[in-house]
């Protein structure tokens, strides 16, 4: 019997993800340039429908997908590894979790309602590197995350903790370090400007760069552990039939 087969190459999947992520990047810079440059800042909607700094537009979709794919994929392997009864079954659950809760955070932006709050309770003249003050309460969430799952980082395999921690550092940095960059220059010469709109580009093109080189890793790790996963569709409907 014939075996319908679909076969995933790790290499096509990131040059795939890493084009689009290039495309997307460059679009924005473009979009950007011609807004504060030529006073040009529409062009029929493409340029917010493609600015890194929008919300509900194409690289706002692009970067939740990225961490939904990573949250699919940390299933999988949960899956895979309470099958095999392995070691640390409930450190990829809570990875999958996690990452499931960052594509809705990503898609809805819901960090950034941490803000008022945070600065209801610290006082609301908070400038400088805090100006997005939602980052003061993520900066030892982080730290208390990673110190949870510092035992998970050192069982995985050497080239997956490495890739794991390359992801982390750069999507972490821009997601929290650039932010403050930017806020700290926002609190002094506003939002609306070529500077801020290249520094909201970088901080971006790191978080995608991060999501892109995690996704890389699992999708080794799963290569390299597992070698196939298999999909397997019963027939039967259940009702004894």
């Amino acid at each position: 019997m014939t075996s319908n087969q679909i076969t995933l190459n790790p290499y096509s999947i990131i040059r795939i993800l890493g084009l689009v992520a290039f495309l997307l990047i460059i679009a924005s810079i473009v979009g950007q340039l011609m807004t504060h440059l030529t006073g040009h800042g529409h062009i029929y909607g493409l340029v917010p429908l493609l600015n890194l700094d929008n919300e509900n537009n194409i690289p706002t979709f692009f970067s939740s997908f990225l961490l939904l794919f990573a949250a699919l994929l940390l299933m999988v392997i949960t899956i895979l590894a309470r099958n095999s009864k392995a070691s640390y079954v409930s450190g990829w659950a809570i990875l999958s979790s996690g990452f499931l809760f960052m594509a809705f955070d990503e898609a809805f932006s819901l960090h950034e309602e941490l803000n008022e709050p945070t600065r209801t309770l610290l006082g609301n003249d908070i400038h400088g590197v805090f100006y997005y003050s939602w980052v003061i309460p993520a900066i030892p969430l982080v730290l208390v995350i990673a110190l949870f799952f510092l035992k998970f980082l050192l069982y995985l395999p050497a080239k997956t903790r490495l890739n794991f921690l390359i992801g982390a550092i750069l999507y972490i940095g821009g997601a929290i370090g650039i932010e403050m960059i930017g806020g700290f220059y926002a609190s002094l010469y506003g939002t609306y400007n070529l500077t801020y709109s290249m520094i909201v580009t970088v901080e971006e093109s790191l978080e995608m760069a991060g999501s892109i080189i995690f996704i890389w890793a699992l999708l080794e790790y799963i290569a390299d552990k597992h070698k196939e996963v298999r999909l397997m569709f019963d027939s039967a409907r259940g009702d004894g039939t």
